[in-house]
């Protein structure tokens, strides 16, 4: 939706008042807004966000746009006027939490009846008698691309001021788009944080037109409607891990509108790359690695393909090669770097040898394997820089090198030099592309086991990731699910032969998450965090990317239904059922695909989106003989 509508009741009053900061910016503060009184109940107006008024990463994310407002009052506008503040000199985004900020705002000059505004700092008040629970109302439509453009989209959404019917319908349509999946057993409360997780993951990326399909282009011209929607805030880091895949389940057409998306910005702009953070056409910078390359390439083989091929792969080879480690292959005093390049560069070889471009996917695959350059097969297993908390029956893991190939200092397995949002204790699990690379280079399967096993057992108690110091984050240099780079560690286990120790630890993350304001045990991460929970909750995690294994595993809930696109799927539901679940019934006995018996710990993308159901038989032991087949 475009619009929107408040309804305000008050007392008996003679002046009862309502007014709007017109300079309210999330992360900072409008430096330009215009305001006009349009008619005897209207007024409309613009704010301008610019990186100086900080934002997003505090003016450093580049973000820079124009919104465009229209509001319209129940009752006529008899008593009006704006105030006005002068502020002092920037940088802005320094100042704003500052007491000289603060007293400019205070000190703002208040100019009654004035119709017409600009400035630095506005807004607008109005000022009417009111009997005893009287109801007055405010709505509002906004755009990115114009006055007339707020004013279409409000009349088409809000056209009276029936409050009511506005809360109905917004009911309804989030009720639509969380009703693509939905569940039945678990606690009242699993359900609530099940299904506000779906709210979360649903909000973004969010559209980014007009009703009519108008939209602001990266190159600053207004675009006309094509065959998609244009939409925004591409978090890259995070949502392509889980959020992503979730949405080529249940909403391929919203994962296929971000990648047209982002080819068109990739052209309106010139760069030719794609942006790993965009937030309204910005080219943010933020976090590290190409994600938008793995994005296209799982979605591609998907069957998700709704935009130019052509050039999407055009622009995922442009950014590969420009961004990215170069000719050492690995980069330098970076681990984080190193992992997440060597994923995109092995999802851009998938996506290569499904064009039939094998020169090209040979090379990619090559340059895949980077991360083994920073593998120390003689790297001591002591946790600390000074070495007192050690296994000293265990030895290889990643350390970072110099530009020459020399290995950096070691500073113990918890040390966070060298990682982003991490430790390489935690990061050097991170080759979702080449696990049993990964797993050779730990000395096989059992070792593998025994050292993963150990990252979990040193984690707290998953129970306290809410409550620790009153904080929904943990810190911990262990496996901490608070940030992203270890979503994909539980599922490991399964790739090693011992899926019931996926089980039994997804079942102990799912503690991390519940209702309240701690309900997250970190940021939510543009529906990264909600999307984790989602998949894992139903029993199923895609591990990688670019290869459409999904891992199974014991459901939170009895019974779980995704219902199906049936413009990309041939089904219709997937279903997914839990005999005899319990809190302690974690551990899968057996399971049926469609009837027919399955012992292998994954399923396929295929196998989901042809519809069916997937049913488990549960219990409180752990069936070790199940789930080890290809």
């Amino acid at each position: 939706p475009h619009s929107g509508i408040l309804r305000f009741t008050f007392p008996k009053n003679q002046k009862s008042r309502l007014q709007i900061d017109l300079a309210r910016r999330v992360g900072g503060t409008s430096l330009r807004q215009t305001v006009k009184v349009v008619g005897d109940n209207t007024v409309e107006g613009t704010i301008e966000c610019t990186p100086a008024g900080g934002g997003w990463g505090y003016g450093q994310g580049k973000v820079n746009y124009t919104l465009y407002y229209n509001a319209v009052f129940s009752k006529p506008l008899t008593s009006y006027g704006v105030w006005s503040a002068t502020l002092p000199d920037g940088p802005y985004q320094e100042i704003i939490s500052t007491p000289p900020f603060a007293e400019a705002c205070r000190n703002a000059e208040t100019l009654p009846g004035c119709r017409e505004k600009e400035g630095q700092h506005l807004g607008f008040y109005t000022e009417f008698p009111t009997e005893e629970g009287e109801v007055v109302l405010l709505k509002a439509g906004i755009s990115f691309v114009s006055i007339a453009g707020a004013r279409a989209n409000l009349a088409a959404e809000i056209p009276d001021n029936d409050f009511d019917k506005v809360h109905q319908q917004s009911r309804a349509a989030w009720a639509k788009a969380i009703g693509c999946m939905t569940v039945e057993g678990g606690t009242k409360e699993q359900q609530t944080a099940f299904y506000t997780a779906l709210y979360h993951w649903r909000i973004d990326p969010r559209i980014f037109s007009d009703l009519n399909g108008d939209y602001p282009g990266g190159d600053g011209k207004v675009h006309p409607k094509k065959d998609f929607t244009k939409r925004t805030i591409f978090s890259g880091w995070d949502v392509y891990r889980s959020a992503f895949p979730l949405m080529t389940l249940v909403a391929p057409e919203i994962a296929n509108d971000m990648i047209r998306s982002q080819i068109e910005l990739a052209e309106q702009t010139k760069e030719h790359t794609f942006e790993r953070w965009e937030l309204f056409n910005a080219y943010s910078g933020c976090m590290i690695g190409n994600p938008m390359v793995s994005v296209i390439s799982d979605a591609y083989l998907k069957g998700i393909s709704r935009y130019d091929v052509a050039k999407a792969y055009e622009y995922a080879v442009n950014t590969c090669d420009r961004i990215g480690p170069g000719k050492l292959g690995y980069d330098p005093a970076n681990l984080s770097n190193t992992t997440e390049y060597a994923l995109h560069h092995w999802n851009l070889a998938k996506l290569a040898e499904a064009m039939g471009k094998d020169d090209d996917a040979k090379t990619y695959l090559q340059r895949s394997a980077g991360y083994k350059q920073l593998f120390d097969p003689e790297a001591p297993w002591t946790y600390d820089k000074a070495g007192k908390d050690s296994r000293p029956e265990w030895k290889g893991w990643f350390r970072t090198k110099d530009k020459n190939g020399q290995w950096d200092p070691w500073t113990g397995l918890t040390s966070e030099k060298g990682a982003v949002e991490a430790t390489i204790y935690q990061q050097g699990w991170f080759v979702p592309h080449d696990i049993p690379g990964l797993i050779d280079l730990l000395g096989g399967k059992n070792v593998f086991v025994e050292k993963l096993t150990d990252l979990f057992e040193r984690a707290p108690d998953f129970a306290k990731f809410s409550s620790v110091t009153g904080h929904n984050e943990v810190r911990t240099p262990y496996y901490n699910h608070a940030n992203e780079p270890c979503h994909l560690i539980p599922f490991l286990f399964n790739r090693a032969g011992a899926p019931w120790l996926t089980q039994k630890w997804v079942r102990k993350i799912h503690q991390a998450y519940g209702v309240g304001p701690n309900g997250l045990c970190g940021d939510e991460d543009v529906g990264q965090m909600s999307a984790w929970f989602i998949l894992a909750a139903s029993g199923l995690h895609q591990a990688c990317p670019g290869d459409l294994r999904f891992e199974i595993f014991s459901p939170l809930f009895d019974k779980v239904t995704l219902r199906l696109d049936p413009e990309y799927s041939k089904g219709g539901t997937f279903t997914i059922t839990a005999q005899n679940n319990s809190p302690e019934n974690c551990y899968v006995q057996s399971a049926t695909l469609n009837g027919k018996p399955l012992n292998r710990c994954w399923i396929t993308y295929q196998e989901i989106t042809a519809g069916g159901t997937l049913d488990f038989v549960l219990g409180a032991s752990p069936n070790k003989s199940w789930g080890v087949g290809d």
